[in-house]
This record gives structure tokens, C-alpha cells and sequence, in this order.
């Protein structure tokens, strides 16, 4: 489950290639006793003339984000799964630190209650209410943000997150980050019930496991992380190739390719035709 360095692939980025030409963004490996519960750390720096939007097509996963705007204060959230797309606008100088937890591996930090109580929402980090109270006043927004090089902050990520690992994972966690990572790497996985039948369970079962332990139900999942390979594949073609939508639907699943674009369009903003005439592909 640990892997052997951090995720290449821009999936949930609309227009990476343009983000890329205005951010640093790189990918890190949090400490090996944090690998089994978070995908990665994420870092973005950058120093900007004019504002600038990115946007993401979140994953089925909560995100502890740290952000720092010019000599503002520093900032700590704990970002729900978003069921929208998600617009951060940059402007000037400023650095994120972000923690992407696996689909399943948020709630051994926070186990009083189901995950599906942050879902599309945003709570400061640390908040006496929040999911993350024993991070204390400015949920060590300050502590992440303000080393200058990259191995200090990923170290303030680690020592963070150390204090608040769980000794030893739910098997129910372990279950539910089992499943949620055979749906993204298994294309065959499409259907809740066929699923459910290939693991010996109820349907009732299994949304109820995702809805406690990752925040959404199965169908969500699959469905959102077929996007997410549409969106890369948008991205990634050439200008001489644009992507094949038909033959790339019946690819991931879906009935039609009008089904593909409607989800598409209600996710990106845009639909499929229009988002690759703008990114060049």
C-alpha cells in the first residue's frame, strides 16, 4: 500500500498544464508510519503578477490543508471529500501544504464520528468542534507553513501527524482503503452491486462502510474516479489527437456518450469538446 514514491498522474486537476506553468507543485511521501492512512503530502509556492484560479475535481478523499498569503497569518483547515468543484484563487506570493488522506484512512485521526459528517464541508483546523481539536489554536498552520525549504515543511507535516496517529488501524479503515483503491485501479469495477456480489457482501453493507470510513457511498466513488480518468485523458492527449468520447465512455463503463458528457460537463464546468479545445488537446 505504501508504493515506492508519490502519485505522477494529474488526476482531478483541470488545465495541469497551464497550473504548472504558474505553480511549484510536487508531490511528497509522508513518514513510512503515516503511509498505510495518507496518500501524499502536496506542496504548492508561487509568486504571481496577476491573480490566477485553479480548479479540482476533488477526489473521494478528506484533505488537512495548510495555506500562507504573502505575510497573512497562516491558515489550517480540514477539507471535507468536495462534492463540487473546487476554485482557489491565487494571487501574489503564498505556499499550501496539503495532506491527502487515502479514501478510508482520515478516520483513525478522528474516530468519534463518521466521515460522512465533513463531507462538503470545511473546518478550520483545530476548531474546538472540528474533527481535529487536539491540533490547538491555529491547528499548526504556523509550525507546516513557515520553514523556507520543502524537507522542513514535509518534516512539520510529519511531526504533526505522528502525535495524532492511531497505534494500530480499524479493520473496518482497512477494509474500506482496500476497496476504495481496487475501484480507482481496477477499471473492471463498475457497478455497486457486482462489487458488492465479488466481496461477499450486501449492497446495504458496503454503503455503509463508505459512508462511515470514506465520506461518500461506492457509486460516488466509482463514478468520480472514472472522471477523473476522463479528465487525465483530456489533458494528456496531443493537439493532433483529441480524445475518441464514444469509444473512451464504453472504456469506463458508461451506457452512452451522452451519459459521459453530461457527468463531465456537471463536474468540470465545461463539456468534454470545450475543455480540450481550451487546454490545446
Amino acid at each position: 500500500m505504501a508504493g515506492h514514491g508519490p502519485r505522477r498522474d494529474t488526476r482531478g486537476i483541470v488545465g495541469a498544464r497551464e497550473l504548472f506553468t504558474r505553480v511549484r507543485f510536487r508531490r511528497r511521501l509522508p513518514d513510512p508510519a503515516l503511509r498505510p492512512f495518507l496518500e501524499h503530502y502536496w506542496l504548492i509556492d508561487w509568486e504571481l503578477t496577476e491573480p490566477y484560479a485553479t480548479h479540482v475535481v476533488p477526489h473521494p478523499s478528506v484533505n488537512l490543508v495548510f495555506r500562507r498569503y504573502g505575510d497573512e497569518p497562516a491558515r489550517g483547515e480540514v477539507a471535507g471529500i468536495g462534492t463540487e468543484l473546487f476554485t482557489m484563487k491565487l494571487e501574489g506570493r503564498g505556499r499550501v501544504c496539503g495532506v491527502q488522506f487515502r479514501p478510508g484512512g482520515f478516520r483513525p485521526f478522528a474516530p468519534e464520528r463518521p466521515v460522512s459528517a465533513w463531507t462538503g464541508r470545511r473546518v478550520p483546523a483545530g476548531a474546538p468542534a472540528g474533527p481535529l481539536a487536539s491540533l490547538g489554536a491555529d491547528g499548526g498552520a504556523a509550525a507546516v507553513t513557515a520553514p523556507e525549504s520543502e524537507d522542513g515543511r514535509v518534516a512539520a507535516l510529519d511531526a504533526l501527524l505522528l502525535r495524532l496517529a492511531p497505534g494500530r488501524a480499524d479493520p473496518r479503515a482497512l477494509r474500506a482503503m482496500e476497496l476504495a483503491g481496487r475501484i480507482r485501479d481496477d477499471r473492471t469495477v463498475r457497478r455497486v452491486a457486482e462489487l458488492a456480489a465479488a466481496e461477499g457482501v450486501s449492497v446495504r453493507s458496503l454503503q455503509r462502510l463508505f459512508a462511515d470510513w470514506v465520506g461518500v457511498g461506492p457509486k460516488w466513488v466509482i463514478l468520480r474516479y472514472r472522471l477523473h480518468d476522463a479528465l487525465e485523458r483530456a489533458e494528456a492527449r496531443s493537439p493532433a489527437a483529441a480524445p475518441d468520447w464514444a469509444a473512451l465512455a464504453a472504456e469506463l463503463g458508461y451506457s452512452d456518450q451522452a451519459h459521459l458528457v453530461r457527468d463531465f460537463t456537471a463536474a468540470v464546468g465545461v463539456p468534454p469538446t470545450v475543455y480540450t479545445a481550451r487546454t490545446g488537446a
